[in-house]
């Protein structure tokens, strides 16, 4: 699913070039859950934007659902997320304006799929909030709004899910309830799942565990039972 080959990404600032990415090798299969943890500023959210095709590698080589980013425009890449990637942020980043059904019915509908609203009501329902779909999202609570965006990553049924700190916003309890559904889709329709964060519990939940720092994969070490909640 994800195949990245000496990956380096450098960015200019006021001090001079910065190295964020320091050549990046991992192959992800179809179907694992992968915890991606390090420091702040180690680079995972950028590595994460150039696996989702949301930022470009200076160097080397990313394929992902059996693409090669090097021969895509922008326009593709955007397709590509489309149809095979789902991102769930920290931040939900829902549109205030729309209802849950219609942030979900999104990527759909900008797809021209006739199913769209059909989708998003039966994945709203896997998610819990069929009772809130006409609701805003300023009328739903923190967990609630995360479940949208959730249900939104997977309407699509991507073979791929990013998610960046998706409990970062939510309460222990609440963040917990959400991983436990965020690991249920994962494992029932097979995607594979990459997820940023501090959280050793949630980490050892993944079937792997790759530790980045200074933009270089320093670790790949070995999770619980995929999904398992530690007791």
């Amino acid at each position: 699913m994800i195949l990245l080959d000496d990956v380096r990404l450098t960015l200019a600032s006021e001090a001079g070039a910065v190295n964020v990415l320091r050549g990046v090798s991992l192959q992800i299969g179809k179907g694992e859950t992968v915890a991606l943890t390090g420091p702040s500023g180690s680079g995972k959210s950028t590595l994460m934007m150039v696996i989702g095709g949301l930022e470009r590698a200076s160097a080397g080589s990313v394929k992902v659902a059996g693409f090669d980013f090097a021969g895509l425009g922008e326009d593709a890449l955007a397709r590509l997320r489309r149809e095979h990637v789902g991102i769930v942020f920290q931040s939900f980043h829902l549109m205030p304006a729309m209802t849950a059904l219609e942030n979900v019915a999104l990527p759909l509908e900008l797809a021209e799929r006739d199913d769209a609203f059909a989708a998003a009501r039966k994945t709203l329902a896997a998610v819990g909030l069929s009772s809130r779909a006409r609701h805003y999202p300023a009328q739903l609570s923190g967990g609630e709004q995360q479940r949208v965006a959730i249900a939104r990553a997977f309407v699509s049924n991507p073979g791929l899910i990013l998610a960046d700190e998706p409990t970062g916003n939510l309460d222990g309890e609440t963040g917990r309830k959400v991983m436990d559904l965020l690991f249920a889709l994962a494992k029932k329709s097979g995607t594979t799942l990459l997820l940023i964060t501090h959280d050793r519990d949630l980490t050892r939940r993944c079937r792997r565990i790759l530790s980045l720092a200074d933009g270089r994969i320093i670790a790949d070490t070995a999770g619980t039972r995929p999904g398992k909640r530690r007791r």
